[in-house]
């Protein structure tokens, strides 16, 4: 089955949905914390997007960063993110846990597709801790999810071609290889033609501007604001639709 290319956006901030949309992605992946590889973001930032977009959203329920080898009250934690979620009516959630092993907890991510009722749930970037990445694919696909985010083990998918390829194949269309991590305009088009996979995951992240003018140089923990760059998002549609 050939399926249409499709683009989701890894959103830090409300700007960066508004501009996913705007630009033509399908989806959008609401974090927090882009510093800490992403976190569950609030419970206003989460009512607000989805007042403001009418693209496919799915936030990520992360209630920390780290590994995903949740303690009881976390994943009670996890629980109920994905139960607000469902009342504020997104499509799906993103999200993942895993044995001490590194392997994947196939009985709390059951228990997680069963909370997630009939938003979709897309297996986070816990796929690329596992220690074997065929076997996590069966145990993810037993569980229910619909797609992978990975990076093929790499820190970059640009860089796992070859191993996204094979996972494409291995999946036969029972579940979505979605490549994501270090995906740019500039590497994509190379990128779908090694892995033969049609979503694909990324930022398009830069460092917005800081409006205020006044700023003490002697505080070190101010930050940065994070937007997707509009240019580069067309971009990346523009070689998908190629």
């Amino acid at each position: 089955m050939t399926q249409r290319p499709r683009l989701e956006i890894c959103a830090f901030h409300i700007e960066s949905c508004i501009i996913a949309e705007q630009e033509g992605a399908y989806r959008v992946e609401l974090c927090d914390n882009p510093i800490e590889g992403g976190t569950t973001p609030s419970y206003g930032t989460i009512k607000k997007v989805r007042e403001k977009i009418g693209i496919k959203l799915y936030p990520i329920i992360r209630p920390r960063s780290g590994n995903y080898f949740y303690t009881e009250d976390e994943f009670a934690i996890l629980r109920q993110e994905i139960m607000l979620c469902k009342q504020l009516g997104c499509d799906g959630i993103s999200v993942g846990v895993q044995n001490q092993d590194g392997t994947i907890d196939k009985d709390r991510f059951k228990k997680i597709v069963e909370w997630a009722g009939t938003m979709g749930v897309t297996c986070n970037r816990v796929f690329d801790c596992a220690p074997e990445p065929f076997e996590a694919l069966e145990a993810i696909i037993e569980c229910g999810c619909e797609r992978v985010l990975t990076s093929g083990l790499k820190s970059a998918a640009p860089d796992a071609g070859k191993l996204l390829g094979e996972l494409v194949h291995k999946a036969s269309n029972r579940i979505s290889i979605m490549p994501g991590a270090g995906v740019k305009s500039s590497n994509l088009a190379k990128l779908k033609e090694q892995s033969g996979a049609w979503e694909f995951h990324a930022s398009a992240r830069v460092a917005a501007p800081n409006p205020v003018t006044y700023i003490n140089q002697q505080v070190s923990d101010y930050g940065h604001v994070y937007i997707a760059d509009p240019a580069e998002v067309h971009a990346m549609i523009r070689v998908l639709n190629e």
